[in-house]
């Protein structure tokens, strides 16, 4: 039920364009309306609201105290509007959107260049892909999925593992004169190991049982995402040590090569998270399947690749 105090649509729109413009007849040009349409919706809102928005100072309205105070909310409640709408318009002539998080490098090196495949199966069904890092709270998040690494949290949440991460330390060309998969650990530890800011102790448990000095092992160039240290990589700034599922595509490309020839395993492998509403959607269900498919066949790639 809307109250007699909440701002109609056409009074917020015209409150802000005045704000940002300083004149009704700017704000009325802009939202492609009559000035006095403008004048009548400030007033009303004024009205509604008890207190003056603007003071009139020549030729301009400028923002009085309450009226500043009313600007970031107004701002905020448009644009919310605006970023729905945009929304459902995704919907296009599809009957379904399915609303994804990944982790951000996941997303963007494994995930969407596969996502054409689901489509071919799945024509109805389009994407709403968002990057996170930490677990979604799906009481509250309209999010249908996602795909982080480590168990489920939250009540209702479940998760199925999709495989595990396994690490492998890569390095550009220019950085492996002795051929890839060359270097022991004594060797890397001479050169620049490239940092993940998110997960610094990598390194760590890499040269856990070789006796180096960890104070040096912590140092080199420091990137938020996998996707920077990727980069730092094949821009020859250093070692990576990454998910193998994300280096793929250039150790295939051959822009990165693998520097050492032992991998690690974590604890903590790549699952798929989901509330239980999820179960009902058929596009959820389709996607999941395809997507245990996706994983089970990369896993059974890169076993093939280790073996050869």
């Amino acid at each position: 039920m809307r109250h007699a105090y909440t701002p109609t649509l056409p009074e917020l729109q015209a409150f802000v364009a005045v704000a940002r413009t300083g004149q009704a007849t700017r704000a009325a040009a802009e939202l492609g309306v009559t000035q006095s349409a403008v004048s009548r919706a400030l007033a009303g809102l004024e009205d509604r609201l008890g207190v003056r928005l603007f003071h009139r100072l020549r030729q301009r309205l400028v923002l009085s105290d309450a009226g500043r105070a009313m600007l970031a909310g107004a701002e905020k409640v448009l644009a919310d509007l605006d970023a729905a709408a945009l929304t459902v318009m995704a919907f296009g002539g599809h009957r379904d959107v399915l609303r994804i998080a990944a982790l951000p490098t996941f997303a963007a090196v494994w995930l969407i260049p596969r996502l054409a495949r689901f489509t071919a199966r799945a024509p109805n069904v389009t994407f709403d892909v968002s990057a996170t890092l930490a677990p979604l709270d799906f009481e509250t998040d309209p999010r249908d999925l996602a795909i982080l690494r480590g168990p489920a949290r939250g009540a209702g949440v479940r998760a199925e593992v999709l495989m595990e991460e396994r690490l492998v330390v890569v390095a550009g060309p220019s950085l492996l004169p002795g051929g890839a998969g060359a270097l022991e650990d004594a060797e890397l530890a001479r050169l620049p190991l490239l940092q993940q800011a998110t997960r610094p102790n990598l390194w760590l448990d890499w040269f856990r049982d070789a006796g180096l000095d960890p104070v040096r092992l912590a140092r080199g160039a420091r990137m938020e995402q996998f996707g920077m240290v990727l980069a730092a990589a094949r821009a020859g700034l250093g070692v990576a040590l990454v998910p193998e599922v994300l280096a793929a595509p250039d150790l295939a490309a051959g822009t990165l090569r693998r520097a050492a020839r032992r991998s690690m395993v974590t604890a903590t492998p790549y699952a798929l998270h989901f509330p239980a509403r999820s179960e009902d959607n058929a596009a959820f269900r389709a996607f999941r399947d395809w997507l245990r498919d996706a994983a089970r066949e990369a896993v059974a790639g890169d076993a093939g690749t280790d073996a050869g």
